[in-house]
C-alpha cells in the first residue's frame, strides 16, 4: 500500500488549496478513504471521509461548509478542496485508507498546509 499526498503549501487566510492523494498497491475503488490532519503539538484529527464509490461523504464540524472531499477511482486519487482557509487549518494533512469516519493507521507521509498572512 502506498499513499502519496501532494498539494500543500502556504496560503493566506481566506485562500484555497487542493490536496491530492495518489494511491497504489490495493484495489482503490473498494475502500473508503479519509483525510486527517495533525497540527503542531496536537494529536491526529479526522477531517473528512468518502465512501468507496463516492456517494457518501462526511466532515468534521471544524471544516464543514469549507472543505470538499472527492475521488476519482479511475485515477486512484482522492482530493480535498479547501476553501476559506483559516490559520487554525495549519497542519500536516494525511490521507488514510479504509474508513469514511475515522483516521486509520494506513496513511501516507503527509503534505504540509500553512495558513498565514
Amino acid at each position: 500500500v502506498q499513499l502519496v499526498e501532494s498539494g500543500g503549501g502556504l496560503a493566506q487566510p481566506g485562500g484555497s488549496l487542493r490536496l491530492s492523494c495518489a494511491a497504489s498497491g490495493f484495489t482503490f475503488g473498494s475502500y473508503a478513504m479519509s483525510w486527517a490532519r495533525q497540527a503542531p503539538g496536537k494529536g491526529l484529527e479526522w477531517v473528512s471521509g468518502i465512501s468507496n464509490g463516492g456517494a457518501f461523504t462526511a466532515y468534521a464540524d471544524s471544516v464543514k461548509g469549507r472543505f470538499t472531499i472527492s475521488r476519482d477511482n479511475a485515477k486512484n486519487t482522492v482530493y480535498l478542496q479547501m476553501n476559506s482557509l483559516k490559520p487554525e487549518d495549519t497542519a500536516l494533512y494525511y490521507c488514510t485508507k479504509g474508513s469514511l469516519s475515522t483516521a486509520t493507521s494506513t496513511r501516507g507521509q503527509g503534505t504540509l498546509v500553512t495558513v498565514s498572512s
